[in-house]
């Protein structure tokens, strides 16, 4: 990495130019309401439209994973972007020790999507994975028409390693579903080249 976390006193793995992560707290559930009718997110992320959250389903979520609650299983991260607002959130789940690997699943507010905050808190997240939690692989994938999936996982350095055809179903059509992986030293190859373009950036403003 081009951080110096061990001189660098204002170092905070937390925390981009863009955005935070945090841990999800009680209020939370107020924001995934209000932006809880998005049919073509929900196609996106969970390959189908779920039916409507109530208020206590979404209240009883916010609860189980608050504080990284259940954090064997899932350690649940909301991203807030530098005004405070609560705009989407990260996980890192289907941790594997023995073999390493793991994956992450992320989902922004419609309104805070196509600006870069998805991109910096998956890089934060994958930091946390590979460089703290020893982890050496995370295994992903998106459903083969969201182009804006498939550019972030390029853009990170994800490499695509398959292409299972014809394996979601929505919208009356059935879709491929892309395999993505990248292991620690890729990661760390394509995050040193991130780190140095920002810093030529600010060193030429």
């Amino acid at each position: 990495m081009n951080i110096d976390i061990v001189n660098d006193r204002e170092y905070n793995l937390w925390e981009g130019e863009r955005v935070r992560l945090r841990a999800m707290v009680g209020d939370d559930w107020k924001t995934i309401l209000r932006f809880s009718p998005d049919c073509n997110g929900d196609r996106l992320v969970n390959f189908g439209i779920e039916l409507p959250k109530t208020e206590e389903q979404i209240r009883e979520f916010v609860e189980k994973y608050r504080d990284f609650r259940n954090s064997d299983t899932m350690k649940m991260f909301a991203i807030e972007n530098k005004q405070g607002e609560y705009v989407g959130g990260i996980n890192i789940q289907r941790v594997n020790h023995k073999n390493g690997t793991f994956s992450c699943g992320m989902r922004l507010f419609q309104p805070y999507r196509n600006n870069g905050f998805g991109e910096e808190a998956f890089r934060i997240a994958l930091r946390y994975a590979f460089y703290e939690m020893r982890l050496q692989k995370c295994n992903s994938g998106c459903v083969d028409i969201n182009e804006a999936s498939i550019r972030l996982h390029k853009n990170i350095g994800f490499k695509e390693e398959g292409l299972r055809r014809r394996s979601i179903y929505f919208n009356g059509q059935f879709y491929g579903d892309m395999l993505f992986g990248i292991t620690r030293e890729e990661f760390e190859e394509n995050d040193s080249r991130f780190l140095a373009e920002k810093d030529k950036e600010e060193n030429e403003s």
